[in-house]
């Protein structure tokens, strides 16, 4: 296989080298779902999602392709179609955007519970600081997600960041040196926090998907810590205990419950 454990990417590196129609994936579901089952019992098996919704899920949690296979899907235009390996079904289809129906604006829920928050606070509020903080982050190859920082105030700022939990520790010892170096006040650090995402390529073209999440967190009481977004994904960082209860409301207040659209 192409890399530790890639068999999705080797199978959909086959199919682009044979100009195969498509790649047909077997795996221990029937298909991707709007989140995951096992949290939301209503979650929907979904027909079609597209290359870049994936991609998205993929990166954000969801386990069911490897992000590089659908990466490589993408750029070579190999529909790719998630199957059981141990009943028969249609499961369901990763191809192009515009091979697709009329795209809704939420395609799923996407979690991902392996997240850490680190916050420098008092950091003096001039140019290079970001640099400064996030430079020697990088040089140990550690990974960097949402980041924040604050409006300044009495020329100071706090600057937060996400990484993966695995890498808390590291960073947070990294960045005690780098604080003191740069006459910051102090270095918190949370590792119960979670990450949750609404994804669709329908954004585009929606106005308000924002607005409703928003809207749906505040109704069940759940403070919204940092917020992230792209062109089709906005993703938020809350207490971890939060989970569930904000991914079934989401859930629900995107009617992913309901019948797929025609």
């Amino acid at each position: 296989t192409l890399g530790r454990g890639g068999s999705d990417t080797t199978a959909v590196a086959l199919a682009a080298a044979l100009h195969a129609d498509e790649c047909d994936i077997f795996t221990d579901v029937d298909g991707i779902y709007t989140t995951d089952p096992r949290v939301e019992t209503r979650a929907r098996r979904l027909d079609r999602i597209t290359f870049e919704e994936m991609l998205e899920m993929a990166s954000l949690g969801a386990k069911v392709l490897q992000t590089r296979s659908v990466e490589f899907a993408m750029k070579y235009h190999v529909p790719v179609r998630v199957l059981s390996s141990f009943q028969d079904g249609p499961g369901t289809l990763v191809t192009n955007e515009e091979n697709s129906v009329e795209a809704p604006r939420v395609s799923g829920i996407a979690f991902s519970r392996n997240e850490a928050k680190i916050t420098v606070v008092g950091v003096p509020d001039h140019p290079g600081i970001a640099s400064a903080i996030l430079g020697p982050i990088s040089a140990a190859n550690i990974n960097v997600d949402v980041i924040l920082q604050n409006v300044s105030e009495a020329g100071k700022t706090d600057f937060t960041f996400t990484v993966d939990r695995n890498d808390f520790a590291k960073s947070r010892d990294i960045l005690q040196s780098v604080a003191r170096g740069l006459g910051a006040e102090d270095v918190r650090g949370d590792t119960h926090i979670v990450k949750v995402s609404v994804v669709g390529v329908g954004m585009r073209s929606h106005a308000g998907i924002a607005a409703t999440m928003f809207e749906t967190l505040a109704r069940e009481n759940i403070n919204i810590q940092m917020i992230s977004t792209s062109e089709i994904k906005i993703s938020v960082v809350i207490e971890e205990k939060y989970l569930e209860l904000a991914v079934r409301a989401l859930h629900a207040a995107f009617a992913l419950d309901g019948e797929a659209p025609a």
